[in-house]
């Protein structure tokens, strides 16, 4: 008291701070139950005590000017003071909340809440929290400053303080859904997801009973809780269509089919997160449930080659990989799992125990659906178990990875790769994301394999340019014969039966049925060797397409010129219009029970004169139309001339490419389409490309060339003389022998037989469909 009256404000505050922290008692009547005594023998008014006290410890606090502390004086005080007490002090109070409001930079005490909005809206939000605190010490509180106060606490963090402010709006207001929404964002920020979820449950049935328009449209923008499952639902199921259906879990190392996979994501922190804040309708379309259902079940996929006793999917069921006795595949299997942890991978997958492979139709879904996953994944592992630690450059281009079947499209359809030698440390120590992206090593992959730099690192499925595809595996090989052409279903773009057991030429013979058929590309018809027994226009071997295909030398626009030229007139423009629209008018080729239906301008042999030389079958040929030439098989022909005919009749066929037409492909990407990324998911070829439509046919002069040349568009005209002059270059031509039933026979050959037109005005009668078996 003497440092009080003395002014020593300060002084006096912190006596009357421990005094009162020494007397500190939960209310005034619990000072009768301790020292009822003194007021017996001593006849003191204990309660008139304890207010003198508590007021003069409010006073000196606002007098030294500790406004904070002096509010939360009062506050401690009027909590405490019985009602009697506080009826005796209402003076007092009034004037002492009149003297705080006074030292605000407000009008009134009524204001601090106003200026307290003003300090949230400008993101002060201690200023808002101490101004929003002195309102409600003053005993002016509603439950709107209750939750302005929570909305500060928020800024900053406090969790528990703003979720006591949000439950106080709650018991204030039980009726209003506010409360709650405070609620759900407290909890939400604090990561207790569950209750955050349960608050908004309750805060969404609020807006649903209440009757005031304000209301309704309010609830119109929330989802209900049903909603935003379905959405995030609707979500998995399409992330992981394009997924395996078993995986590895690299945290537990137990394989999980797709349900446990579902069900460990509805259980994680990361669902409920998502959960609790896709509320809106605006959420669920929002690109981040997307982004997180990706994120969670990302995967990582392994290539690598089998060797010895690799772990089944039976020796690894109901086990965790990591406790597995380190024996045959297994250590590898761990390495793979604990890699792709390491890097902070949830999931991944391994052929060898993934699949049941005593399972025939999880088999063919898998065979059909590998490219897609290897296309997928977050990223792809390729394993060299035979290139050592400290390799030098050249050894991945060594390494037996490069000569087996399915590491083409293992390598081929992810985005992402990264190369890991013998010891599980990286290629070449490239510590890169990608090795898609490291110059020395796709040049290493590109020596090794013949495969192109853009299709190493950004290649398209599809049945474009067939030929070159079936080149780079030509001299692959795979454990199971009929896998050669099973692996190469996701390169084609293809979904066809997977039929272990049919053998190799079947196999091959199918997907390559399939491939002429779809894109109408008979490159697939360029090879040599031997026939197959599917259909003797294919091989019997994939290996008959390791010698690059035969490439005549490009006419350059000169010659062309040169060519045409004598055709410039009306006659010669008339032929080469009735070529053109003849040859265009043909149908694509097809399959039909293993016979080939192929258009092509088929030249008949008149004469073979067989002529051996170095233990070599060799044919002097002579036909219709056709300059001489020389075929070499293993086959024996029968020899024959005009003078003594043969009764099987053999022709010499031109297949017919519809791409000498040079018709524009009015599916080609245009400028801004050429900029988009080429690796946008499983976008194939085939979404650039497809077979042209012809000009010919759509034109009113459809049913041939044009009645007079004067109407002819100048355009056609001239694509139409530039095909006369490719037609009269050489050209790859197959050997047919005509069967009993009127079907013919394609005679296989060592070498490419070349041959050249003698008399194109012969072509005119010379178009055919031809029926091949």
């Amino acid at each position: 008291m003497n440092a009080l009256d003395d002014a020593r404000h300060n002084e006096a505050a912190d006596h009357f701070t421990a005094a009162v922290n020494t007397i500190d008692f939960s209310s005034v009547s619990a000072i009768h139950s301790r020292y009822d005594i003194f007021v017996v023998l001593f006849g003191w008014d204990l309660e008139s005590l304890w207010q003198t006290a508590h007021q003069n410890w409010c006073n000196a606090l606002l007098r030294a000017g500790r406004l904070p502390e002096a509010i939360e004086a009062y506050r401690y005080m009027m909590d405490r003071a019985d009602e009697a007490t506080k009826a005796r002090c209402i003076d007092w109070s009034t004037a002492f909340k009149q003297h705080c409001s006074m030292l605000y930079p407000t009008t009134g005490a009524t204001d601090l809440a106003a200026v307290g909005d003003d300090a949230l809206a400008a993101g002060n939000y201690d200023r808002a929290i101490e101004l929003y605190s002195a309102a409600i010490h003053l005993d002016l509180a509603t439950d709107t400053i209750f939750a302005n106060r929570s909305k500060a606490r928020l800024g900053k963090m406090l969790w528990d303080d703003a979720l006591l402010d949000a439950e106080k709006v709650i018991e204030l207001n039980p009726s209003s859904y506010f409360g709650y929404q405070l609620k759900h964002e407290v909890l939400h920020g604090a990561h207790r997801y569950d209750e955050a979820i349960e608050a908004f449950k309750i805060m969404f049935s609020k807006l649903e009973d209440a009757p005031d328009t304000e209301a309704t449209d309010l609830r119109r923008q929330y989802a209900s809780p049903s909603e935003a499952e379905s959405a995030i639902e609707d979500r998995i199921k399409a992330q992981l269509e394009d997924a395996p259906h078993r995986l590895i879990n690299t945290s537990t190392g137990r394989l999980c089919n797709r349900e446990v996979q579902i069900n460990a994501f509805r259980m994680s922190a990361e669902y409920k997160e998502l959960l609790s804040s896709t509320m809106k309708h605006a959420d669920l379309q929002m690109e981040r449930i997307r982004d997180v259902v990706a994120m969670y079940f990302r995967y990582v996929m392994l290539s690598h080659r089998w060797e010895g006793a690799e772990p089944s999917l039976h020796d690894i069921q109901n086990k965790v990989v990591y406790d597995l006795d380190p024996v045959g595949g297994i250590p590898k299997l761990q390495s793979f799992c604990k890699t792709a942890r390491d890097m902070g991978h949830r999931w991944t997958w391994v052929d060898t125990c993934c699949i049941d492979q005593t399972n025939n139709v999880e088999v063919q879904q898998s065979v059909n659906s590998m490219f897609i996953w290897y296309r997928h994944s977050a990223l792809t592992i390729i394993y060299l178990s035979d290139v050592p630690p400290s390799s030098q450059p050249g050894a991945l281009a060594s390494s037996v990875w490069n000569t087996r079947g399915w590491t083409v499209q293992e390598f081929l359809a992810p985005k992402f790769v990264l190369f890991y030698q013998k010891d599980w440390s990286l290629y070449l120590d490239d510590r890169s994301p990608n090795h898609k992206d490291s110059l020395a090593i796709m040049q290493e992959m590109g020596h090794a394999t013949g495969i192109d730099a853009q299709s190493l690192v950004a290649f398209r499925p599809g049945m474009r340019d067939a030929r070159v595809k079936l080149q780079w595996v030509s001299a692959r090989v795979t454990t199971w014969q009929e896998d050669i052409a099973y692996s190469l279903f996701g390169i084609f773009g293809v979904n066809l039966p997977v039929i272990y057991g049919e053998k190799r030429q079947k196999a091959l013979g199918r997907l390559l049925q399939e491939v002429v058929a779809q894109s109408g590309d008979i490159s697939a018809l360029d090879w040599v060797g031997q026939s197959s027994e599917f259909n003797s226009c294919l091989p019997a071997d994939i290996t008959s397409y390791k010698a690059p295909p035969y490439t005549l030398p490009p006419l350059s626009e000169d010659d062309i010129q040169t060519s045409i030229s004598s055709l410039r007139d009306v006659a010669g423009v008339d032929f080469a219009m009735s070529i053109y629209a003849l040859l265009d008018s043909q149908n694509a080729p097809r399959f039909a029970n293993c016979r080939l239906h192929l258009p092509c301008i088929a030249f008949r042999v008149t004469a073979v004169k067989r002529s051996r030389a170095q233990d070599q079958e060799i044919y002097e040929v002579t036909a219709d139309g056709l300059h001489d030439l020389l075929i070499t098989t293993k086959d024996k022909l029968t020899q024959f001339s005009s003078p003594r005919p043969t009764m099987q009749t053999f022709l010499l066929v031109r297949p017919w490419n519809r791409y000498l037409l040079e018709l524009p492909d009015f599916a080609e990407p245009s400028g801004l389409a050429g900029l988009l990324d080429v690796d946008d998911d499983m976008q194939s070829e085939e979404d650039y490309w497809s077979a042209p439509g012809s000009p010919v046919q759509n034109s009113p002069s459809s049913g041939g060339f044009p009645e007079a040349q004067e109407s002819v568009d100048p355009e056609l005209s001239d694509r139409a003389l530039r095909l006369t002059a490719r037609l009269e270059q050489r050209f790859g031509a197959f050997l047919l022998a005509q069967q009993r039933g009127g079907e013919y026979k394609r005679i296989a050959s060592d070498h490419d037989i070349i041959a050249q037109v003698k008399d194109l005005s012969s072509i005119l009668d010379m178009v055919k469909t031809l029926e091949i078996l």
